[in-house]
């Protein structure tokens, strides 16, 4: 296919072009030196190389073997003081060098160095002069996921972009080197984590961690060199699938000895494996519920056997009664995932995350947040965005998620008083968590531009930009998206900037105002429908009359 502009969304370093800082780079940097030789210094070396010579139009850089007065770029773990770093944070900082600026870029990990690397970038394209980088960053979330709701046979579920990067009729499609791309994409913004097949997970996908081991180590040896772990969504019911016992239930011995046996010839092919994401007891997805046990029952089975390998369990709260009589006024489906799981709390295992939808709903253009979050003090949590325009205009529209996401990440949940925010309990730094963090639905696909329309692209690179640092704000996000993708004319950046921080709002008031949700179309979700839901049977209940709400 053709690599075209809008493929390179915001790595478009050439667009600096006739930039006054343009010239400038290219007279004060002309050489690189990146010590190590891991697959992810490589990464480092290749970006550093591709992205200085597309920023000053040079064909190519010095590389040094070791660091010399004269290098313009040194990039080295624990090169300088660590400073407070974690151990994905990073320093950049610049230093006159005789008549030149040296900038040295250091990290207490590969990881780190990376990010380090895509983030001075980030400041050439803003133009910014050398000399006046001093960067000192920490990540404020540790797991920072995007998950994939492709299916093995090319088909995204809710996906508005094409056909899926990964899959084509059951393989993996032919060209990888897109898959390479999406990975370059997803560490520029530190991502650090992705789960790679639909949490409905279907019988083909279930061989993903048997028969299917291949095609999943074939996408980790892509992601691995960009920092990124991959994570498996299972079926709960794959012993009962794949090795014919007649039962999944967590505390059946021979149960939890198959996914022992089977999770360890997982990562004896993928040793470095994230871990397994499961919807369970969920629209009718298999769970524990169904021998009489709870979710932490299940969970904490699955978690047990990934613990020897460091692996993690992911476990969607997202569950209600998907069968429910409009007429039943008893079911509440916004309680059911805090009813499910706050008495829960403290019962799950430390390597035990619950993943936990923004609102209490399914990710409407307006919901109040989740009331998990704030009351569970003792169980790891992640909290779970949507990405993928499913209720806010399936990328036909221009709907920019970042205000919603700001609004959600800083509420205050009050829980240990004023200023417990939720992205201060992702963080770990309300209550204490082994594991937190935040994930996605991701609204990539095989369309050229990768996301039906380029606009929608700033919903990607926003959320990236957001887990990374949930203080940034939606204006200063805009405004780097803008300027990496388009450039700097002032006329371009304030059009688009004024068209994507208002089109929430607007979506909103022309779909569902007031945030009354579920005003669509049933099944495809597209186009506002006033008892669209009203009386299905998912618990998507406005109970709107002549009289009230």
């Amino acid at each position: 296919m053709v690599r075209n502009v809008d493929y390179k969304c915001w790595l478009n370093f050439a667009q600096m072009g006739g930039h006054p800082a343009a010239k400038r780079y290219r007279d004060q940097l002309d050489s690189i030196c990146v010590l190590g030789d891991g697959p992810i210094s490589r990464t480092v070396k290749e970006e550093l190389g591709r992205g200085l010579s597309e920023l000053t139009g040079k064909d190519s850089f010095a590389v040094h073997a070791e660091p010399q007065a004269e290098t313009s770029v040194i990039a080295a773990v624990d090169y300088l003081e660590n400073g407070g770093l974690l151990d994905e944070g990073y320093i950049v900082r610049a230093a006159k060098a005789g008549d030149k600026v040296q900038v040295v870029i250091s990290s207490p990990s590969e990881r780190g160095l990376l990010y380090g690397t895509f983030a001075f970038l980030r400041q050439l394209q803003a133009g910014r002069g050398l000399e006046k980088i001093d960067i000192l960053e920490n990540p404020k979330n540790e797991l920072r996921m995007l998950n994939h709701w492709d299916n093995f046979d090319g088909s995204i579920e809710r996906g508005y972009a094409g056909r899926s990067i990964f899959y084509n009729r059951n393989e993996l499609v032919d060209d990888l080197g897109r898959i390479q791309d999406y990975a370059r994409l997803l560490a520029s913004l530190g991502i650090n984590s992705i789960a790679i097949n639909n949490v409905n997970v279907h019988y083909l996908e279930t061989t993903f961690i048997e028969e299917r081991l291949d095609l999943v180590k074939t996408l980790a040896d892509i992601f691995r060199p960009y920092g990124i772990k991959l994570f498996l969504s299972i079926n709960y019911a794959s012993p009962m699938q794949l090795a014919g016992l007649e039962t999944a239930d967590p505390l059946d011995p021979d149960v939890q000895q198959w996914w022992i046996d089977q999770t360890a010839k997982v990562y004896e092919q993928i040793p470095d494996l994230g871990g397994f994401l499961v919807k369970a007891d969920s629209e009718n997805r298999p769970g524990p519920f169904t021998y009489g046990r709870n979710h932490a029952d299940g969970a904490n089975m699955l978690g047990r056997a990934l613990k020897p390998f460091g692996g993690i369990l992911i476990w969607r709260c997202f569950v209600y009664d998907c069968q429910q009589d409009w007429r039943d006024y008893e079911t509440d489906r916004a309680r059911a995932a805090y009813d499910h799981f706050y008495p829960l709390d403290g019962e799950f295992d430390d390597n035990v995350i619950l993943q936990i939808k923004n609102g209490p709903m399914d990710f409407q253009v307006r919901e109040p947040v989740s009331p998990l979050f704030g009351k569970l003090e003792r169980t790891n949590q992640i909290l779970e965005l949507q990405i993928t325009q499913e209720y806010t205009g399936q990328q036909r529209h221009l709907c920019y998620l970042v205000p919603q996401w700001k609004e959600i990440l800083e509420f205050d949940t009050f829980a240990k008083g004023p200023g417990s925010t939720v992205d201060k309990i992702l963080a770990g730094a309300i209550f204490e968590q082994s594991h937190s963090g935040i994930t996605a639905v991701v609204n990539v696909g095989r369309d050229g531009n990768w996301t039906g329309h380029t606009l929608a692209q700033a919903n990607l690179y926003g959320y990236g930009r957001l887990a990374w640092d949930p203080s940034l704000s939606a204006e200063q996000i805009t405004d780097e998206w803008v300027v990496a993708t388009f450039g700097h004319n002032e006329k371009v950046k304030h059009t688009v900037s004024k068209m994507l921080l208002r089109s929430w709002e607007i979506y909103e008031n022309y779909t569902t105002p007031l945030g009354i949700g579920w005003m669509c179309n049933p099944g495809h979700h597209y186009g506002p429908s006033v008892d669209g839901y009203e009386y299905s049977k998912w618990g998507t209940y406005h109970r709107a009359d002549h009289q009230a709400l």
